[in-house]
């Protein structure tokens, strides 16, 4: 045990240096790929966009629909091309409609029309997973709640 924690402190006391060291003078600039605008921007707001439609929360609902389409304008805006293709062309492309669908069956407070919209929404994003390459990410209409902390039902008198 003694050993092991000589080794670790050494270990350390060698490494500090390396740790220590100034960060680079002009370091690169972050960019976002586009899995991180997939995981960290679309997915959540997608995800919500299910649940709330589920609860009937329609003002929700459109909230996180206009945040969807927001978040696909800026991703075209930030990363215009896609392993060769234009990212405004694969949006438009897939899913596109299913959002103007969506769109149509948030005003008309319309349950059934949300989920077969919903799901077009998931077959677009689906097809294009599968179209670049990613046959493996595969989205769904959610069946829990991934956020615990917020409640999807529609507040009293809405």
């Amino acid at each position: 045990m003694f050993r092991r924690l000589i080794a670790l402190c050494l270990t350390v006391s060698l490494a500090a240096p390396v740790l220590a060291a100034d960060p680079p003078a002009d370091p690169p600039p972050f960019r976002l790929l586009t899995s991180d605008v997939m995981n960290a921007l679309v997915q959540p707001r997608h995800l919500k966009l299910g649940l709330a439609g589920q609860a009937g929360n329609w003002a929700f609902a459109d909230y996180e629909r206009r945040n969807l389409q927001g978040i696909f304008r800026r991703w075209a805006a930030a990363i215009p091309d896609y392993q060769g293709q234009k990212v405004a062309d694969m949006i438009q492309v897939t899913v596109a409609e299913p959002l103007a669908q969506l769109d149509a069956a948030i005003k008309a407070q319309d349950a059934k029309a949300f989920k077969a919209a919903y799901q077009a929404l998931n077959e677009g994003c689906n097809s294009c997973h599968a179209g670049t390459g990613n046959p493996q990410v595969v989205i769904r209409s959610p069946d829990a709640g991934a956020f615990p902390d917020q409640d999807f039902t529609p507040p009293p008198g809405n």
